[in-house]
């Protein structure tokens, strides 16, 4: 990493658990990364801020698994952090940049993602906007339907300093 990316915690699941969240993030950084690296039962990893659901996300996806695919979201719950289900013997890896998470105006995000799909490689790049104005204090990546995300997984943020 840069050395204008500083630590702020990290998780390793010592067994399987239904979400990660990261909590009482400072408004320290200008910006934060948040890299996930795992496994599940199943279940598409989603995000959220704040603890907040309701209509607040938007996000375009453009993917290449096979041939070019591309989605448009407004007004969700969440946002998917991968494009396909978690899988006990793939791992995936997502890394979620959230630009000026204390700021007073809305918030960007972009997220890549690498991921095996169907025997073949994908690699998906999403942009997206949390609609609130409150500075993001709190992270959670989940899955749901009773799936879980698997013993081992590495969730990582850090902050990123003006450079």
């Amino acid at each position: 990493m840069a050395t204008t990316y500083e630590p702020i915690a990290t998780t390793t699941l010592g067994s399987s658990t239904t979400s990660i969240t990261f909590s009482s993030i400072t408004g320290t950084y200008t910006d934060l990364k948040l890299v996930f690296s795992g496994s599940g039962s199943g279940g598409n990893l989603t995000l959220t801020f704040n603890g907040t659901g309701g209509t607040s996300y938007s996000s375009t996806m453009l993917a290449g698994y096979g041939a070019a695919y591309s989605s448009r979201t407004s007004n969700a719950a969440f946002i998917y952090s991968m494009e396909t289900e978690l899988n006990s013997s793939i791992p995936k890896l997502t890394e979620i940049d959230i630009l000026s998470y204390a700021g007073s105006t809305n918030k960007t995000f972009l997220i890549a993602s690498s991921e095996e799909f169907s025997t073949d490689g994908a690699v998906i790049r999403r942009v997206g906007m949390f609609r609130s104005t409150a500075a993001i204090n709190s992270i959670t990546l989940q899955v749901g339907g009773g799936n879980t995300i698997a013993t081992g997984a590495t969730a990582s943020i850090y902050g990123i300093l003006k450079a």
